[in-house]
């Protein structure tokens, strides 16, 4: 049922232009539109990204602005999702670290699934913090200073804001949930 806790809002997702798997795009997305906010795809490169369904090339999607060109401060919050080869790239490019540690510098909220939190190790942002990932980045996570848990979904607080994690695609509904009252605060 579609209501309007995020009206108003405008939500960045950070994907590389191949290998962000899709359904980590495409279900945050939906919820997102579905809470009345207004999802914008964000890349390392215009055109469109190629998503991937595992190890399948998956559909391709418009990007709306680059790192290049889009600022944190017209979004009110970040979604980060995962797929092996999505945050792989995105921690190697400079431009796409700077603007997700900016959500983190101005206090925004970030929701972060799978693979996606090797972006944010890139960033220096989990040092002192709580989540949880895809299992083989536990030790990755570890040893940049965070707490790494196995669990669905894990909102953690302590920090300069709002980090909404998960581990998996099965865990999408309980992600989506946690990130959309994230946003909407």
């Amino acid at each position: 049922m579609p209501n309007n806790d995020l009206q108003g809002k405008t939500i960045a997702f950070l994907c590389a232009p191949e290998g962000t798997e899709q359904v980590e795009l495409t279900e945050p997305w939906a919820a997102v539109e579905r809470a009345g906010g207004a999802p914008r795809l964000i890349s390392t490169a215009s055109g469109r990204l190629r998503a991937f369904n595992h190890l399948d090339k998956g559909d391709t999607f418009p990007v709306d602005a680059t790192v290049d060109a889009a600022e944190h401060g017209a979004f009110d919050g970040l979604v980060l999702p995962g797929g092996v080869a999505n945050p792989d790239f995105l921690r190697t490019q400079p431009k796409a670290v700077t603007f997700t540690r900016s959500f983190f510098d101005a206090g925004k909220p970030v929701a972060v699934i799978c693979h996606g939190p090797w972006t944010l190790i890139e960033a220096d942002v989990v040092r002192g913090r709580t989540l949880t990932s895809w299992p083989s980045l536990q030790t990755d996570l570890r040893n940049a200073g965070a707490t790494w848990v196995d669990e669905e979904v894990k909102i953690c607080e302590a920090g300069p804001n709002v980090l909404v994690s998960s581990r998996k695609p099965d865990d999408l509904k309980a992600f989506c949930q946690a990130a959309v009252e994230a946003f909407k605060r």
